[in-house]
C-alpha cells in the first residue's frame, strides 16, 4: 500500500525546473470553534523545493504536494529513531567503561555532532530521496 499525504501549497518562486511553494501549516486548534483565542504562533510557514516540474506554474497558484508515507518514516528513521539509539547505545557502553555519569552524557550527547554533520553532508542525497511532488489536475 503506496498512501500518499496530501498538503495545500501556494507556489511562491520558479526558477527553470524548479519552484518553491509554501504550505501553512496550522495547528489543531486552529480549526476549533474558540480559535478567535489562539495567536498568530499557531500558523506556520514552511517552503518547500520541487524540481523536475512537468509544467509551467505561476506565482500565486495553488497547488496540492504530495509526498509518500513510506518515505516519512524512514524520514523519522533518520531524523529522530538513529540518533536516539545511537545517544542511548553510546551511554550505555561509555558508562560500563567508565563508570562517570557525567562524562558518559557528555560522551552520549557528543556522538550527535558527527551524527547531524554527516547527514548535512548527505544532504543533496537526501534531498533525492525525499522528493516532493505536485499532484496534476486532470
Amino acid at each position: 500500500m503506496n498512501t500518499e499525504i496530501k498538503h495545500k501549497a501556494f507556489v511562491k518562486e520558479v526558477a527553470g525546473e524548479t519552484m518553491t511553494v509554501a504550505i501553512v501549516n496550522q495547528s489543531a486548534c486552529s480549526t476549533c470553534h474558540a480559535n478567535g483565542a489562539c495567536n498568530m504562533s499557531d500558523f506556520q510557514e514552511k517552503e518547500i523545493e520541487i524540481s523536475n516540474i512537468s509544467r509551467p506554474y505561476s506565482i500565486g497558484e495553488e497547488v496540492t504536494v504530495l509526498f509518500r508515507e513510506s518515505l516519512g518514516y524512514k524520514a523519522l528513521f533518520y531524523g529522530y529513531m538513529l540518533p536516539f539509539f545511537m545517544v542511548l547505545f553510546t551511554l550505555i557502553v561509555s558508562f560500563s567503561v567508565t563508570n562517570n555519569e557525567a562524562t558518559s552524557g557528555l560522551l552520549s550527547l557528543s556522538i550527535l555532532v558527527p551524527y547531524y554533520t554527516t547527514l548535512y553532508f548527505f544532504r543533496h542525497y537526501f534531498k533525492k530521496v525525499f522528493k516532493f511532488e505536485i499532484e496534476e489536475r486532470g
